[in-house]
C-alpha cells in the first residue's frame, strides 16, 4: 500500500518510523523481498563522501568604516571571487594560494572556517563616493562574518566512471595517480549507499529536497551542472555511467569538518571532500526496489585516461562489487582497484542521518521541482565568432 510524505513524517514525529540505511535495506530486500520491505520500512538513508571539485562558499563580511566595495579579495592568500556586491565573495574550492600554490587552497579556507579558525582577509577596491576605502587588511572567522553558506554547483554524481591508464607514463589526475600500463584503476562512488543510485529516476530527490550536507541540514537547490540523465540504464533505471548531479546549499556555520575535508591531489591540485546524505521515503514497492539496489546491480564503465577525451571508448563495464573486491581484469591483466571516495564515511553519514530521523530531528520533504530525466551535454569547441 502506498504511503504519503505526510504519513511518513507523522510517524517520524511520533517516533514510530522504521528507518534503515541503504545497506540495511539491501539486506532486507534480499532476505524478505520487495513487497515485505515496502510494508515495513518508511525511510532509507544514503550517504556519499568524496572529492567534489565543483564546490564553494558565499561569504558576507559586513561593512567596514569607512566602507569598501571589494573588487579583488584574498583569504589566507587564496584569491576569491569578489565583484559580486560590496562585501560578498565566493570561495571556490579549487582556488590555490598565491604564496603556497596547491599546498593550500579554497577548500582549506572552507575547512578552516568550519573549524572556527581565524582567516586573513585582504581586499582592494576602486574607491567611490559611497565606498571610499580602497584597501583593507583584517582577520575574520565564522562568528565575525554575517553569512557563510556552501553553494556547490555539482555534487553527488549519480555514478561515475572508473579510470585507468594504458600509457607508459603515470598520469596525475583528479582521479588520483594512474599508474602506467594498467597499473591500477580508481573509482569514486559509494555504490549501493550513494543517494542518486537509490532513487535512479529522481522520484523523491529534486529541487527543495532536504539533505544532509557536511554535517548539517541543507537543500537541493537545482539540478547540478553537467546533469546528464540521458545515458544507458539497466532495466531498473540505474545508469551505467555518469548521469544526474545536484546543486546543493547549506549553512557553513553549522557544518562539521568530519564531513567537509580539504584535499590535495599530487601534481593535480586542490579539491574538497563533501559529505552528502539524502533520506529516501519508501512511498511504494517501486521505491523499495530502488533502495534495495546492491553493488552487484550497479555497473560503471572503465575509461583509459591516456586517450583524448573525445576519443575515449569504454575499456569494459564493471560492477561495484568487482571494484570493491580490490581487483578487476582488463584483457588478461589483473588490475588493482582503489576508491578515492570513502565508503567508511559514507556509511557514517547514512547512520548519522538515520539517527536524526529516528530522534525526530529530521523529516523527509517532497521536492517542489523534478530533476530532468532527459538531456545531454554540449562540448566546448574552439571556433571563430558566429561559426
Amino acid at each position: 500500500m502506498a504511503k504519503t510524505y505526510e504519513e511518513i513524517n507523522q510517524r517520524i514525529r511520533k517516533g514510530e518510523a522504521v528507518v534503515l540505511t541503504a545497506e540495511e535495506m539491501t539486506e532486507l530486500v534480499k532476505s524478505e523481498g520487495v513487497k515485505s520491505a515496502a510494508g515495513k520500512v518508511d525511510v532509507v538513508t544514503t550517504g556519499t563522501f568524496g572529492p567534489m571539485c565543483s564546490s564553494g562558499a558565499f561569504l558576507n563580511f559586513g561593512h567596514s568604516d569607512p566602507p569598501i566595495r571589494m573588487s579583488k579579495a584574498w583569504l589566507n592568500d587564496v584569491p576569491v571571487c569578489a565583484d559580486i556586491a560590496a562585501v560578498d565573495v565566493f570561495v571556490g574550492a579549487t582556488a590555490v594560494s598565491e604564496g603556497e600554490g596547491a599546498r593550500y587552497g579554497g577548500a582549506h579556507v572552507i575547512q578552516d572556517l568550519i573549524d572556527g579558525k581565524w582567516i586573513k582577509l585582504r581586499a582592494t577596491g576602486p574607491g567611490t563616493d559611497c565606498y571610499p576605502l580602497k584597501e583593507i587588511e583584517t582577520w575574520v572567522n565564522k562568528d565575525t562574518i554575517n553569512q557563510a553558506f556552501l553553494f556547490n554547483p555539482r555534487n553527488a554524481y549519480q555514478n561515475y566512471a572508473c579510470a585507468t591508464n594504458s600509457s607508459q607514463s603515470a598520469l596525475y589526475t583528479y582521479m588520483g595517480v594512474l599508474l602506467p600500463a594498467y597499473g591500477n584503476a580508481t573509482y569514486c562512488s559509494a555504490g549501493q549507499l550513494s543517494p542518486l543510485l537509490n532513487d535512479p529516476l529522481y522520484r523523491t530527490i529534486g529541487v527543495g529536497t532536504r539533505v544532509f550536507l557536511g554535517g548539517a541540514a541543507g537543500f537541493v537547490a537545482w539540478p547540478g551542472t553537467q546533469h546528464k540523465p540521458s545515458v544507458e540504464r539497466t532495466e531498473q533505471g540505474v545508469p551505467r555511467g555518469p548521469a544526474g548531479t545536484l546543486a546543493l546549499i547549506g549553512d557553513l556555520k553549522e557544518m562539521d569538518s568530519r564531513f567537509i575535508r580539504a584535499a590535495r591531489f599530487h601534481r593535480y591540485g586542490v579539491s574538497l571532500y563533501v559529505g552528502v546524505g539524502i533520506p529516501i521515503p519508501v512511498l511504494d514497492e517501486e521505491m523499495a526496489a530502488f533502495t534495495g539496489v546492491s553493488d552487484y546491480d550497479i555497473e560503471t564503465q572503465v575509461f583509459d585516461y591516456s586517450k583524448p577525451t573525445r576519443a575515449r571508448e569504454p575499456v569494459r563495464s564493471v560492477s561495484y562489487a568487482e571494484l570493491r573486491s580490490g581487483r578487476i581484469t582488463i584483457g588478461e591483466k589483473k588490475v588493482h582497484t582503489a576508491p578515492i571516495s570513502s565508503y567508511k564515511v559514507a556509511r557514517l553519514i547514512a547512520e548519522t542521518l538515520k539517527g536524526w530521523i529516528s530522534e525526530g530531528r529530521f523529516q523527509v520533504s517532497a521536492p517542489v521541482g523534478r530533476l530532468p530525466l532527459e538531456g545531454g551535454l554540449n562540448v566546448l569547441d574552439q571556433r571563430e565568432e558566429g561559426v
